[in-house]
């Protein structure tokens, strides 16, 4: 095996991806989080494992990840889908990007009103 080959293959092994997920909850509500390994991640929260938020809001459903070669992207991510609104987080757990775009633009025109007077 060549040495770029080798060095190739070291990479792919020691390259991780990392998942931005969002859980819906018993009671409806949804649960934010990050890890590199979203199938043990999620049986940690399914059998309550993880205790806080989602241990008291069981059975828990995976309705959406997303993948990340970085871990600052994945932060990045979770961190801004933690302060978006129910309505926004469903727009993006449906593919629905219209309405993601709608409810962003909303939200920077209500935050930013107009000036004029009239």
């Amino acid at each position: 095996m060549s040495y770029e080959k080798k060095l190739l293959d070291l990479t792919h092994r020691t390259m991780k991806d990392y998942f931005v997920y969002i859980l819906e909850c018993s009671d409806n509500s949804f649960y934010t989080g990050v890890t590199h390994d979203i199938e043990k991640r999620l049986k940690e929260h399914q059998s309550g494992l993880i205790n806080g938020y989602t241990s008291k809001r069981l059975p828990v459903k995976l309705v959406f990840s997303e993948r990340f070669r970085e871990i600052d992207q994945a932060i990045r991510f979770e961190k801004q889908i933690k302060g978006w609104s129910r309505k926004k987080k469903l727009a993006l757990i449906n593919g629905d990007i219209d309405l993601l775009v709608y409810y962003s633009n909303f939200k920077k025109e209500k935050s930013h009103p107009s000036s004029s007077s009239g």
